[in-house]
């Protein structure tokens, strides 16, 4: 795995071929990987931290079933790219899921501008989050949508306390319809920790 590659560029990605022979052991390993990168905040809401791997799998994914070649690779660079951490910061997709749809409409339209009450608390000190700015999150009726992308900037401090594993590192929603905190175990922050340069 290469958590610390900041970009996924044209000559990274597999071609096809090769692609479909490794999917299913690639499929699997990431599935790993994932497992100390998730973290459930309340009943409805999980935070998946993203990185490199993780989004390298996104896009052979999107190539493989869609097949749409070069074309489509450009589109797929100018989504996920941004989301892969740049050494100063953890980058989360954050998704809201409930099964039933009538309940989920009222949900998300109960937490309206959830993120920006979205944040990391590092041992007490809040590292606020910053959603990504390419679509408007929350619509004109109040509704906001049930995935949102988001960066927890860190600074050379708060990275420090991050690392010590005598440190208390929490997952936070802190809209006032929806206000649940969850503790991220040991291995999710070891993961996590990698993510920083």
């Amino acid at each position: 795995m290469t958590a610390m590659k900041k970009e996924i560029t044209p000559a990274d990605i597999l071609p096809y071929e090769t692609y479909a022979k490794e999917r299913k052991e690639r499929r699997t390993a990431i599935t790993a990987l994932k497992k100390n990168r998730r973290v459930e905040v309340g009943p409805h809401a999980t935070f998946y931290f993203e990185n490199y791997d993780t989004m390298f799998q996104q896009i052979q994914e999107m190539l493989h079933i869609e097949k749409g070649g070069a074309e489509q690779l450009e589109d797929e660079l100018r989504a996920y790219n941004p989301l892969i951490p740049q050494g100063s910061e953890l980058v989360a997709t954050i998704m809201f899921e409930i099964n039933d749809e009538v309940r989920r409409d009222r949900f998300l339209r109960s937490i309206t501008w959830v993120e920006k009450h979205l944040f990391i608390d590092v041992g007490g000190e809040k590292v606020p989050g910053e959603a990504e700015t390419d679509v408007e999150r929350t619509k004109a009726d109040g509704k906001t949508s049930s995935v949102h992308f988001v960066h927890f900037r860190f600074t050379p401090g708060q990275i420090a306390k991050f690392r010590d594993p005598a440190t208390q590192v929490l997952a936070v929603i802190a809209h006032e319809n929806y206000h649940h905190m969850a503790v991220l175990p040991p291995a999710v922050k070891e993961a996590l920790a990698m993510d920083f340069a």
